[in-house]
């Protein structure tokens, strides 16, 4: 099943960041957050207004009590969205998003960088190591 082309939101609380119109991302794993949601959504695994809606509660959870020390990330947001989405459509549980964040956050710094991990850092590719997210 394939959905139908999504136009992002271009102004207001749900836009992503632009830069001279094009998508700007601070980190890697912001634009693999962002590539998931979209590929999930094109799988039709939920509905595109459905994730609006939970982007803009959370921006606004957010907004309204943000966490002391912690600056704001539309990402963060973004990551958030996509996980209230797929355990409202039973597509994956809270618990099992819960027990996959905390093994990914558990892993060592460098762990996805090894040197056995299928390509070759000379052919020109940036890899930012931010491993936060």
């Amino acid at each position: 099943m394939t959905s139908a082309p999504v136009e992002l939101d271009i102004e207001g609380v749900a836009a992503p960041p632009r830069s001279n119109g094009e998508l700007v991302f601070a980190a890697p794993w912001e634009s693999r957050t962002f590539g998931m949601a979209m590929a999930l959504y094109d799988a039709g695994a939920f509905a595109w207004d459905d994730f609006r809606d939970a982007l803009v509660a959370r921006i606004s959870a957010w907004e309204a009590d943000p966490p002391e020390g912690e600056c704001y990330s539309y990402y963060a947001c973004w990551q958030g969205a996509l996980e209230d989405v797929l355990a409202a459509a039973g597509t994956v549980s809270p618990e099992a998003l819960t027990a996959r964040g905390d093994e990914l956050a558990a892993r060592p710094a460098g762990y996805d960088h090894g040197h056995d991990h299928g390509h070759d850092h000379d052919h020109g590719h940036d890899h930012d190591h931010d491993h936060d997210h």
